[in-house]
Protein backbone atom coordinates (compact mmCIF):
# COMPACT_ATOMS: atom_id res chain seq x y z
CA UNK A 1 0.00 0.00 0.00
CA UNK A 2 1.95 3.60 -0.96
CA UNK A 3 2.52 5.39 2.07
CA UNK A 4 -0.06 8.53 1.41
CA UNK A 5 -3.00 6.16 1.08
CA UNK A 6 -2.16 4.22 4.15
CA UNK A 7 -1.84 6.95 6.11
CA UNK A 8 -5.29 8.48 4.95
CA UNK A 9 -6.73 4.75 5.77
CA UNK A 10 -5.45 4.82 9.33
CA UNK A 11 -6.92 8.63 9.43
CA UNK A 12 -10.23 7.77 8.08
CA UNK A 13 -10.94 4.81 10.29
CA UNK A 14 -11.62 7.06 12.70
CA UNK A 15 -14.48 8.65 10.84
CA UNK A 16 -17.71 6.39 11.70
CA UNK A 17 -16.83 6.81 14.90
CA UNK A 18 -16.95 10.35 14.89
CA UNK A 19 -20.98 10.38 15.92
CA UNK A 20 -21.68 11.56 19.02
CA UNK A 21 -25.20 9.95 20.38
CA UNK A 22 -26.37 11.40 23.65
CA UNK A 23 -24.62 9.81 26.63
CA UNK A 24 -26.33 8.63 29.60
CA UNK A 25 -25.36 11.72 32.20
CA UNK A 26 -26.59 13.69 28.57
CA UNK A 27 -30.02 11.51 29.02
CA UNK A 28 -30.32 12.32 32.57
CA UNK A 29 -29.82 16.13 31.95
CA UNK A 30 -32.38 16.55 29.19
CA UNK A 31 -35.39 19.09 30.06
CA UNK A 32 -37.60 20.35 27.39
CA UNK A 33 -37.52 19.76 24.03
CA UNK A 34 -34.28 17.23 23.92
CA UNK A 35 -36.26 15.22 26.70
CA UNK A 36 -39.54 14.97 24.75
CA UNK A 37 -37.23 14.78 21.36
CA UNK A 38 -35.52 11.18 23.26
CA UNK A 39 -39.18 9.70 25.22
CA UNK A 40 -40.72 10.44 21.77
CA UNK A 41 -42.74 12.61 23.85
CA UNK A 42 -45.58 14.10 20.37
CA UNK A 43 -47.82 15.35 22.51
CA UNK A 44 -44.87 17.13 24.50
CA UNK A 45 -43.21 18.70 21.65
CA UNK A 46 -46.42 20.17 20.63
CA UNK A 47 -47.04 21.91 23.59
CA UNK A 48 -43.60 23.11 24.05
CA UNK A 49 -42.98 24.28 20.45
CA UNK A 50 -47.03 26.35 21.20
CA UNK A 51 -45.35 27.75 23.87
CA UNK A 52 -42.63 29.19 22.16
CA UNK A 53 -39.43 27.08 23.27
CA UNK A 54 -36.45 27.36 21.05
CA UNK A 55 -37.24 24.21 18.39
CA UNK A 56 -33.47 24.55 17.52
CA UNK A 57 -31.59 24.43 21.20
CA UNK A 58 -28.72 23.25 21.76
CA UNK A 59 -27.35 20.97 24.13
CA UNK A 60 -23.42 20.38 25.05
CA UNK A 61 -22.70 18.80 22.44
CA UNK A 62 -24.45 20.91 20.31
CA UNK A 63 -27.54 19.03 19.46
CA UNK A 64 -30.63 20.18 18.50
CA UNK A 65 -33.72 18.56 19.55
CA UNK A 66 -34.11 16.80 15.67
CA UNK A 67 -30.56 15.29 16.48
CA UNK A 68 -31.68 13.93 19.50
CA UNK A 69 -35.10 12.29 17.89
CA UNK A 70 -32.78 11.13 14.79
CA UNK A 71 -30.18 9.79 17.55
CA UNK A 72 -33.06 7.39 19.23
CA UNK A 73 -34.59 6.72 16.05
CA UNK A 74 -38.09 8.43 16.94
CA UNK A 75 -39.78 9.22 13.77
CA UNK A 76 -42.71 10.45 15.33
CA UNK A 77 -40.63 13.30 17.22
CA UNK A 78 -38.77 13.81 14.22
CA UNK A 79 -41.67 14.61 12.04
CA UNK A 80 -43.34 16.51 14.91
CA UNK A 81 -40.07 18.81 15.19
CA UNK A 82 -40.43 19.61 11.31
CA UNK A 83 -43.80 20.37 11.49
CA UNK A 84 -43.52 23.04 14.43
CA UNK A 85 -40.67 24.39 12.20
CA UNK A 86 -37.46 23.12 13.52
CA UNK A 87 -34.47 23.06 10.93
CA UNK A 88 -33.88 19.90 9.46
CA UNK A 89 -30.46 21.09 8.22
CA UNK A 90 -28.90 21.68 11.68
CA UNK A 91 -25.14 20.14 12.04
CA UNK A 92 -24.49 19.32 15.42
CA UNK A 93 -21.43 19.49 17.08
CA UNK A 94 -19.54 16.45 14.94
CA UNK A 95 -20.87 18.75 11.97
CA UNK A 96 -23.60 15.67 11.11
CA UNK A 97 -27.20 16.61 10.05
CA UNK A 98 -30.05 14.39 10.61
CA UNK A 99 -29.86 11.96 7.57
CA UNK A 100 -26.10 11.30 8.35
CA UNK A 101 -27.11 10.27 11.20
CA UNK A 102 -29.95 8.07 10.01
CA UNK A 103 -27.81 6.84 6.93
CA UNK A 104 -24.73 5.62 9.75
CA UNK A 105 -27.23 3.79 11.64
CA UNK A 106 -28.35 2.54 8.83
CA UNK A 107 -32.15 3.12 9.45
CA UNK A 108 -33.54 3.79 5.28
CA UNK A 109 -37.08 4.85 6.91
CA UNK A 110 -35.55 7.68 9.02
CA UNK A 111 -33.69 8.74 6.15
CA UNK A 112 -36.87 8.65 3.63
CA UNK A 113 -38.36 10.91 6.54
CA UNK A 114 -35.49 13.14 6.88
CA UNK A 115 -35.75 13.76 3.30
CA UNK A 116 -38.91 14.42 3.08
CA UNK A 117 -39.24 17.09 6.16
CA UNK A 118 -36.94 18.79 3.73
CA UNK A 119 -33.05 17.74 5.16
CA UNK A 120 -31.08 18.37 1.98
CA UNK A 121 -29.06 15.05 0.99
CA UNK A 122 -26.45 17.53 -0.74
CA UNK A 123 -25.36 19.25 2.64
CA UNK A 124 -21.73 18.67 3.64
CA UNK A 125 -21.31 16.63 6.68
CA UNK A 126 -18.40 15.78 9.26
CA UNK A 127 -14.80 17.30 9.81
CA UNK A 128 -14.23 15.13 6.23
CA UNK A 129 -16.13 17.08 4.34
CA UNK A 130 -18.54 14.05 3.33
CA UNK A 131 -21.97 13.60 2.87
CA UNK A 132 -24.85 11.29 4.05
CA UNK A 133 -23.97 9.13 0.68
CA UNK A 134 -20.55 8.68 1.64
CA UNK A 135 -20.82 7.79 5.41
CA UNK A 136 -23.57 5.23 3.93
CA UNK A 137 -21.73 3.66 1.18
CA UNK A 138 -18.37 3.40 3.57
CA UNK A 139 -20.67 0.86 5.83
CA UNK A 140 -22.21 -0.56 2.89
CA UNK A 141 -25.80 0.19 4.09
CA UNK A 142 -27.06 0.03 0.21
CA UNK A 143 -30.68 0.38 1.18
CA UNK A 144 -29.71 3.24 2.27
CA UNK A 145 -27.48 4.17 -0.20
CA UNK A 146 -30.94 3.47 -2.80
CA UNK A 147 -32.69 6.27 -0.88
CA UNK A 148 -30.53 8.65 -0.72
CA UNK A 149 -29.85 8.30 -4.52
CA UNK A 150 -33.47 8.51 -5.03
CA UNK A 151 -33.83 11.72 -3.05
CA UNK A 152 -31.01 13.24 -5.11
CA UNK A 153 -27.61 12.97 -2.75
CA UNK A 154 -24.51 14.07 -5.24
CA UNK A 155 -22.85 10.76 -6.40
CA UNK A 156 -19.51 12.22 -7.03
CA UNK A 157 -19.10 14.28 -3.67
CA UNK A 158 -15.25 14.16 -3.24
CA UNK A 159 -14.08 14.58 0.30
CA UNK A 160 -11.14 16.17 1.77
CA UNK A 161 -9.31 12.87 1.75
CA UNK A 162 -10.27 12.41 -1.81
CA UNK A 163 -12.40 10.08 -1.89
CA UNK A 164 -16.27 9.62 -3.46
CA UNK A 165 -19.09 7.63 -2.29
CA UNK A 166 -18.21 5.06 -4.62
CA UNK A 167 -13.87 4.62 -3.62
CA UNK A 168 -15.19 4.51 0.01
CA UNK A 169 -17.26 1.27 -1.00
CA UNK A 170 -14.61 -0.27 -2.58
CA UNK A 171 -11.58 1.00 -0.16
CA UNK A 172 -13.09 1.13 3.32
CA UNK A 173 -15.61 -2.00 2.33
CA UNK A 174 -14.58 -5.73 2.60
CA UNK A 175 -15.87 -6.92 -0.58
CA UNK A 176 -19.02 -8.74 0.66
CA UNK A 177 -22.38 -9.20 -0.28
CA UNK A 178 -23.54 -5.62 1.61
CA UNK A 179 -20.38 -2.97 0.28
CA UNK A 180 -21.08 -5.47 -3.44
CA UNK A 181 -24.62 -4.16 -3.60
CA UNK A 182 -23.26 -1.07 -2.12
CA UNK A 183 -20.92 -0.58 -5.73
CA UNK A 184 -24.05 -1.67 -7.82
CA UNK A 185 -26.25 0.82 -6.44
CA UNK A 186 -23.49 3.74 -7.40
CA UNK A 187 -22.43 2.32 -10.36
CA UNK A 188 -26.16 1.92 -11.94
CA UNK A 189 -27.13 5.44 -10.82
CA UNK A 190 -24.98 7.00 -12.60
CA UNK A 191 -21.66 7.47 -10.29
CA UNK A 192 -17.88 8.74 -11.86
CA UNK A 193 -15.83 5.28 -11.97
CA UNK A 194 -13.20 7.20 -13.41
CA UNK A 195 -12.30 9.63 -10.49
CA UNK A 196 -9.18 8.87 -8.95
CA UNK A 197 -7.98 9.05 -5.22
CA UNK A 198 -4.87 11.63 -4.38
CA UNK A 199 -2.60 8.75 -5.88
CA UNK A 200 -4.19 8.72 -9.49
CA UNK A 201 -5.67 5.02 -8.47
CA UNK A 202 -9.55 4.48 -9.60
CA UNK A 203 -11.79 2.93 -7.95
CA UNK A 204 -11.40 -0.30 -10.29
CA UNK A 205 -7.52 -0.48 -9.79
CA UNK A 206 -8.24 -0.74 -5.94
CA UNK A 207 -11.10 -3.58 -6.14
CA UNK A 208 -8.63 -5.26 -8.56
CA UNK A 209 -5.84 -4.72 -6.02
CA UNK A 210 -7.83 -5.83 -3.33
CA UNK A 211 -8.71 -9.26 -5.01
CA UNK A 212 -13.08 -8.26 -5.54
CA UNK A 213 -13.97 -10.06 -8.59
CA UNK A 214 -17.67 -9.18 -8.71
CA UNK A 215 -17.07 -5.86 -7.62
CA UNK A 216 -14.42 -5.20 -10.75
CA UNK A 217 -17.33 -7.08 -12.77
CA UNK A 218 -19.60 -4.07 -11.80
CA UNK A 219 -17.31 -1.08 -12.63
CA UNK A 220 -16.30 -2.54 -15.94
CA UNK A 221 -19.71 -3.81 -16.91
CA UNK A 222 -21.11 -0.48 -15.47
CA UNK A 223 -23.61 -2.54 -13.31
Amino acid sequence: MAPIFAVLLLFFGTAAQAQAPPTASDIAGYEGLHRAAHEDDVAAIRRLAEAGADLDARDASKRTPAHVAAFASNDAALRALAEAGADMNALDGGVYDVVTIAAVANDPELVSLALELGNRPDNVTSVYDGTALIAAAHLGHHEVVRRLIAGGAPLDHVNNLGWTALMEAVVLGDGGPDHTATVRALVVAGADTSIPDYEGATPLRHAEARGYPEIVDIIRSGG
